[in-house]
């Protein structure tokens, strides 16, 4: 077998570990900048949302690169893979410096076509965010990169222990540029800026180190369009698919905004929850990516399908034991808050929905796509994605939640329907084998 129970563990384990420090990050950061006032709150969860498009467009360039290089590390082509990975680092980082220099021309743009008109104070909180993080994007596509490779080498300790560097760089950074420098959003987007450099830095350098079994070689580059062709293959769909899910979800939350202030509170409340019940599962997708990705390339159907079904189940077991204790202790979490009477009740109401549905629905409908995406089934995958997303998560929650005045409800209820779809299509297209023509087992 390619991959050991030892050899899982050490790649699992930190890939969950590091997708936790990431959330825990984040809450904290929300925490600070809330010190400096409401216009830069604003301002700073406005940008995010477009943030968080960007990002997981780059996440998914790095997906393309890395399902690539697995294939060719499964095959025993080490040096076609090491030729890979140099040009994932080129081409992720030259689309990146284009896109960070179209965002820093056309903020304003931006900001307007994304949010319409807002307050003045916002808008000059929102602009300098949107400068500073999109100066950050280059050095976040080096790090996403280097990290993604190094993931394709099984290798997720080294990402793990440059990520804990990275937020410890954050958050401190965070903690001196906001309360002690008193820089308002500036101390907010600067350490990300700087802890982003860093980690993207040290990954570099790390794969410079010609001992690894993937490493960037000092030869002189030169574009392998045949190679890029198959990374873009698998990047492009996915950054679409990407894309439309982040856009999707914040149709979602402006059309929860409409249901008035309790609503807003409980949704938010229960975001925040629903992240925790699900860490487990997004440090697997980043797993299946590799383990499928290499028994692709060893041309091994049957170690496919056992490792798929294995990691499946792994993810099946940890994510019920998760929100299980989620769901146990739920009246007590919600107590933390500080909500009002109306918000605590929705916001019970909503973590159950999720949280419960998601222990049945949430590895089929977002981990499964992950094995398929490692098969270079990523038409289907985006298709089915971007359908049931439109269809069901924004169609159905202007249906439940709007006309049928079932509100925040009604747009959770939507939500599990689109599980539902997905689950299906993805699920179908498993078991009758269609993936297997995409990556020549067949």
């Amino acid at each position: 077998m390619l991959f050991s129970n030892k050899a899982l563990k050490k790649l699992i384990i930190p890939l969950i570990m590091e997708q936790t420090l990431a959330i825990t990050v984040g809450m904290a950061d929300t925490m600070m900048i809330s010190s400096v006032g409401e216009a830069a709150v604003s301002g700073v969860s406005l940008v995010d949302m477009f943030n968080n498009l960007i990002i997981s467009v780059l996440a998914a360039l790095a997906t393309g690169g890395a399902v690539v290089t697995s294939q060719l590390i499964g095959a025993s082509r080490q040096e076609e893979a090491c030729r890979s990975a140099k040009q994932l680092f080129w081409v992720d980082g030259l689309i990146t410096v284009l896109i960070s220099l179209l965002v820093i021309a056309g903020h304003r743009f931006i900001l307007n076509l994304f949010f319409g008109k807002i307050e003045e104070d916002v808008m000059r909180n929102a602009v300098l965010y949107l400068m500073i993080s999109a100066l950050s994007f280059p050095f976040l596509a080096v790090y996403n990169a280097c990290a993604a490779l190094f993931r394709s080498m099984g290798n997720s300790q080294v990402t793990l222990k440059v990520s804990i560097l990275m937020n410890i760089l954050n958050v401190g950074g965070n903690a001196l540029c906001v309360f002690g420098l008193k820089m308002g959003v500036a101390g907010v987007a600067v350490p990300s800026l700087v802890s982003r450099a860093v980690a993207g830095f040290c990954l570099y350098i790390l794969l410079k180190n010609p001992d690894r079994l993937i490493h960037l070689g000092r030869e002189r580059f030169h574009f392998d369009w045949k190679v890029i062709r198959r990374i873009l293959y698998i990047g492009i769909p996915s950054g679409i698919e990407n894309g439309i899910f982040q856009l999707g979800r914040v149709i979602v939350v402006s059309i929860i905004a409409g249901f008035g202030t309790a609503q807003i509170a409980a949704n938010g409340v229960a975001n925040s929850l629903d992240s925790m019940g699900c860490i487990v599962g997004q440090g697997m997708n980043l797993a299946m990516i590799t383990v499928i990705g290499q028994c692709v390339g060893a041309g091994d159907l049957a170690q496919v399908r056992y490792y798929t079904r294995k990691l499946l189940l792994i993810t099946y077991a940890a994510t019920a034991v998760t929100n299980s204790l989620i769901l146990l202790f739920l009246h007590p979490i919600l107590g933390l808050y500080g909500l009002g009477a109306e918000a605590t009740e929705l916001a019970y109401i909503l973590v159950m929905i999720h949280n419960g549905m998601a222990m049945l629905l949430w590895p089929a409908s977002f981990v499964l796509p992950n094995m398929l995406r490692a098969c270079n089934d990523v038409k289907y995958t985006m298709t089915m994605a971007i359908f049931s997303m439109v269809t069901f998560r924004i169609g159905l929650s202007l249906v439940f939640g709007v006309h049928m005045e079932m509100g925040a409800v009604g747009v959770w209820a939507a939500m599990v329907v689109d599980w539902v779809f997905r689950v299906c299509c993805f699920g179908w297209r498993y078991f009758r084998g269609y993936w297997k023509k995409s990556c020549n087992l067949i």
